[in-house]
């Protein structure tokens, strides 16, 4: 019995952990953007993106190195580039 609550658990965990929120390009398509439209909303979006990470990081207690690191690449995993 406590394998199989165990085996939910864990499974719960995965599934959520695979749904991701939509990117910044996703979010563009979406709203079928083009040209000065989808540039402006690309832009906001990379820099509220990297609000959000910096923000993330600081919570962590991240710096330097560490800190970049996890800003790029949260960064990047928020606009889809």
């Amino acid at each position: 019995m406590k394998r199989l609550a165990l085996a939910i658990v864990l499974s719960i965990f995965a599934i959520s952990g695979a749904i991701a929120d939509p990117t910044c390009h996703d979010k563009a398509t979406d709203k079928k953007l083009s040209g000065a439209a989808l540039n402006s909303f690309t832009t906001k979006c990379a820099k509220d993106a990297t609000a959000s990470c910096d923000k993330a990081a600081a919570h962590k207690k991240l710096s330097g190195a560490a800190k970049n690191s996890f800003t790029t690449k949260c960064v990047k995993d928020a606009t889809g580039a």
